[in-house]
């Protein structure tokens, strides 16, 4: 095992391009600032903990996250929509099906946005970090699969869809107001909410709205609010009015300072609305009371590279979300259509 430890960090090391090293990122996990000085696993007291209470669809992987903001700087939270981070903040996630697969992490820097992804060994004594291609072949889990490692323009084409790259670390998905009907959130205590950064001091200019009501999505019914912050965390990053996928006029995106009239523009966007590529039988994005016949449903179930959404970072449908937007879509049979 020591063999094939040493393997794995001499052959990933060798394979990190010069992006990388332009970048300075450090060549273990352990020196990112995540793992407590002295300590294996530990992690470090000044990584906080936290959960989105929509998560990203990753094939069920078990993922665990944290940030760290540089001592005595805070989170602009003007804009409940796009916080900005202060340079130095550093946000880690990590990936496990059935041992610790790999940990990514971006950090801000003064010249932008970085990406890095850190693959465990198998007997997950060490993160190394990985080249910026990815690993295509993918990397062994116990179960015997392969899981790929993405590569820094996969990170890139995610991350940057919108003008925000931080996607779960928001006024929304750190929302005390957890939906009991999101598919596969954490509740873990130990994880912070908007009340927890406050009381901290990490944000600054959060309206005053957010400070004495929790964020949440006003939809209509359950289903529907779980269901528009599934297609928010999980399609919006890409399906947006900010992004080079605006000109579609698909916005799955939820806006916390538009309130209402950001759940009437996604209805807009989608109820009735003919797709610009259809899919078999389904012509139009979603038709009310008509999973089948929906492009959005469809191709959230299709796996075909042509055809599946996302497009990128699963190979799996997620089943209990198909579930929900399909009882989602039947409950809109007996609405009036934009």
């Amino acid at each position: 095992m020591a063999r094939f430890h040493s393997l794995v960090t001499l052959a990933l090391a060798a394979l990190a391009p010069a992006a990388h090293a332009a970048a300075r990122l450090p060549a273990h996990l352990r020196d990112t600032g995540l793992v407590a000085a002295g300590t294996r696993d530990e992690i470090a007291a000044d990584a906080l903990p936290f959960s989105p209470q929509y998560p990203l669809w990753s094939d069920g992987a078990e993922k665990r996250r944290w940030i760290r903001l540089p001592r005595g700087t805070q989170i602009d939270a003007r804009d409940p929509d796009h916080w900005v981070f202060p340079v130095g903040t550093r946000i880690w996630k990590e990936f496990s099906l059935g041992r610790r697969v790999e940990t990514r992490m971006i950090e801000r820097t003064r010249e932008g946005w970085h990406f890095a992804t850190y693959v465990w060994t198998e007997d997950g004594t060490d993160a190394v970090l990985a080249p910026a291609a990815g690993v295509r072949a993918g990397v062994p889990t116990s179960a015997g699969g392969r899981w790929v490692i993405p590569g820094t323009a996969d990170c890139r084409a995610c991350h940057e869809g919108q003008s925000n790259p931080v996607l779960g670390f928001t006024a929304l998905q750190l929302s005390s107001d957890r939906d009991p009907g999101a598919p596969h959130a954490r509740t873990a205590h130990a994880e912070v909410h908007v009340e927890d950064l406050l009381a901290r001091g990490l944000l600054r200019g959060l309206p005053a709205a957010l400070r004495t009501m929790p964020a949440r999505i006003p939809a209509s019914t359950a289903d529907e609010r779980a269901a528009l912050g599934y297609l928010h965390a999980n399609c919006g990053i890409c399906h947006n009015r900010e992004g080079p996928l605006a000109g579609l006029g698909l916005d799955l995106l939820q806006s916390l300072a538009e309130g209402p009239a950001s759940v009437e523009r996604t209805r807009a966007s989608t109820l009735a609305v003919r797709a610009l590529r259809p899919l078999g039988e389904a012509e139009v994005r979603v038709a009310p009371g008509q999973p089948a016949h929906s492009v959005l449903f469809r191709r959230m179930g299709a796996r075909d590279p042509l055809d599946q959404m996302p497009p990128l970072g699963t190979e799996m449908p997620d089943r209990d979300a198909l579930a929900l937007v399909e009882r989602w879509i039947h409950s809109l049979a007996d609405r009036r259509t934009p």
